[in-house]
């Protein structure tokens, strides 16, 4: 079984290197791919721009911020939910957020999750390993067509 793909939508450096700490130091085995704008992350979804030709093929979860340049983590969310071909990727929201708008509009959207990101650099180590491993690998995604 060929490991899925996970999208990190985030513009923030530093987050986005404890991100990938995290998950490097469970052992997550699957790709990881880092767009840093949601133009970006729907270019990726999409096979366009710079991802024309990538191996098709949906991610396992795209790993969503709210606050990104460009296209925001609302609208591209927005985005995914309203393409046939992406609506069924679930889709975390991982943010700083803890604004009620910000939450009832990701579920609103369709999000799959709503994660605040914890100040606590262990703390967000661990959200993120059980977030990676509950979504890269116990989570059973819908069959490919």
């Amino acid at each position: 079984m060929k490991l899925k793909t996970i999208l990190l939508a985030e513009d923030n450096e530093n987050d986005i290197v404890l991100t990938l700490e995290a998950l490097k130091e469970f052992h997550l085995a699957n790709t990881i791919v880092v767009v840093n704008d949601g133009v970006e992350a729907l270019d990726y979804l999409r096979s366009e721009g710079k991802f024309t030709g990538r191996n098709s093929g949906n991610p396992a979860v795209v790993m969503l911020d709210l606050k990104m340049p460009r296209l925001d983590g609302i609208e591209v969310l927005a985005e995914i939910r309203s393409d046939p071909k992406l609506k069924l990727i679930p889709v975390v929201i991982l943010t700083s957020s803890k604004e009620d708008k910000d939450l009832l509009n990701s579920y609103s959207l369709g999000a799959n999750a709503y994660v605040v990101k914890p100040v606590d650099f262990n703390q967000f180590v661990v959200t993120i390993k059980q977030m990676g491993s509950f979504w890269a690998i116990i989570n059973e995604l819908p069959p490919s067509k």
